[in-house]
């Protein structure tokens, strides 16, 4: 049964992981799955990796953490594929750089906060 033919997802993060599961199995029921990714490599992975299955998706190299480069990714996959139904805030995650809130880098602390909190 395919409970999300006709629907438009955007997931972000969806080039690892989580998010590529979730784009894998958004596509395998039926949605056209728009993988928000910053890492093209890993967002061409897994555009790669849904069509071959029989899927629909398309990659918006897109930077959670700044906002004039999430409302181009929003607009243009509108503008491709006329709609937007689901919205999956994956993208987050953290680095060889963290470390207990009292000892990493404010640079690093900022970071992860922009990208966790803010990004969603």
């Amino acid at each position: 049964m395919a409970r999300l033919e006709g629907r438009v997802a955007i997931i972000t993060g969806a080039g690892s992981g989580i998010g590529r599961a979730a784009a894998e199995l958004f596509a395998s029921e039926g949605a056209s799955v728009a993988v928000a990714e910053l890492s093209t490599e890993l967002g061409e992975e897994t555009v790669r990796l849904v069509r071959a299955a029989g899927g629909v998706a398309e990659l918006f190299q897109t930077d959670v953490t700044d906002e004039a480069s999430v409302d181009a990714m929003v607009a243009n996959v509108i503008a491709r594929f006329g709609k937007l139904d689901i919205l999956y805030n994956n993208a987050g995650g953290s680095r060889g750089h963290d470390g207990p809130v009292t000892e990493v880098a404010l640079d690093e602390f900022w970071r992860a906060i922009k990208l966790d909190l803010f990004g969603t």
